[in-house]
């Protein structure tokens, strides 16, 4: 080819599997920054799925993304500098992304594809509209498959989860992906179901006074205080730390504020009692919670020896 002007250059960024990556970590970090049922948490973890997608389709080759309209972006795609004048590089919509990997990959099955439909058109809802698209939603309801949709993208291109969220957030990734797949937890809407059927067979005077009981017995220090799906009693979830404490300080106040996975429910009004995230999350009872405890300055900072009687740890804490 003799005009020099038309040698194909290496791509540039705009179609560039790890510039869609770098992106794609500084997003899940600002994800990780905010709390998980804080409408960030979500916008910000569409967006980081979107740079995965798009990665994972780049991967195959950049042309895949060119929009068609206007072949200067094919052009561009395959390393070329387009002579059109004020020409911008154009991409394919992320529904055809979404659709070219459900029919190129594997591992892309029918059940990620449906979610990142769904996740990404939200957030055009939160974007473009007037519509609050992400408010309002647990993350019990969607966090597991972001997570297992993210680990089929990243595997495309040859990473994990860890290189995307870090070695500790890629433990409770996996977590809550392995609860999503377990169908066998589904049973437990049986339990629910033959909890709320017992409840419902005593008298109006039993259900008041165990209620009661149970208002007083499900104590914000002893655990996480969450409504029985079977009673709709207080009762309590209890779990294991997935995070360093988080401290803030407040003058002579020293606040610590840590995550937790859920581990185990009970609830003493109806009696059921719930092991296991997965059970958990398919009772709608598996989303991460805040441990936060406080300190007077002169107690945090005291010699291990000391006596400390500290703050009631509180296990409520809104995110």
């Amino acid at each position: 080819m003799n005009d020099q002007s038309l040698e194909a250059v290496p791509a540039s960024k705009t179609w560039d599997v790890d510039a869609f990556l770098v992106k794609a970590q500084r997003y899940a970090e600002t994800m990780l920054s905010a709390d998980r049922d804080d409408w960030r948490f979500a916008l910000w973890s569409s967006l980081t799925l979107e740079h995965l997608l798009r990665a994972a389709l780049a991967d195959f080759s950049p042309a895949m993304l060119a929009d068609k309209a206007d072949w200067n972006n094919l052009f561009s795609a395959l390393g070329y500098v387009p002579t059109a004048k004020k020409f911008i590089p154009k991409s394919i919509s992320t529904a055809e992304v979404i659709s070219r990997l459900s029919t190129i990959l594997p591992e892309f099955d029918t059940e990620i594809a449906g979610f990142c439909q769904r996740h990404t058109s939200q957030r055009n809802a939160e974007l473009h509209s007037g519509e609050i698209a992400f408010d309002g939603q647990k993350p019990s309801s969607w966090l597991g498959l972001f997570y297992k949709a993210s680990k089929a993208l990243l595997a495309s291109v040859e990473k994990d989860l860890a290189f995307l969220f870090g070695d500790k957030e890629a433990s409770t990734a996996e977590k809550l992906i392995n609860a999503h797949a377990d169908e066998a937890a589904k049973a437990v809407q049986g339990t629910i179901s033959a909890h709320k059927v017992g409840w419902e067979k005593k008298e109006q005077s039993e259900r008041e006074k165990l209620r009661s009981q149970a208002d007083l017995w499900a104590t914000r220090q002893r655990g996480h205080r969450v409504t029985c799906p079977a009673c709709q009693s207080a009762a309590l979830v209890l779990g294991d730390s997935i995070s360093a404490p988080q401290k803030t300080i407040d003058g002579d106040v020293i606040t610590e504020k840590q995550e937790h996975l859920p581990s185990r429910f009970e609830c003493i009004a109806c009696g059921m009692k719930i092991a296991g995230l997965s059970q958990l999350t398919a009772a709608g009872l598996g989303d991460v919670y805040v441990q936060a405890q406080s300190y007077d300055a002169s107690e945090y900072y005291a010699s291990p020896d000391q006596d400390m009687d500290g703050w009631e740890p509180d296990n409520n804490e809104p995110y």
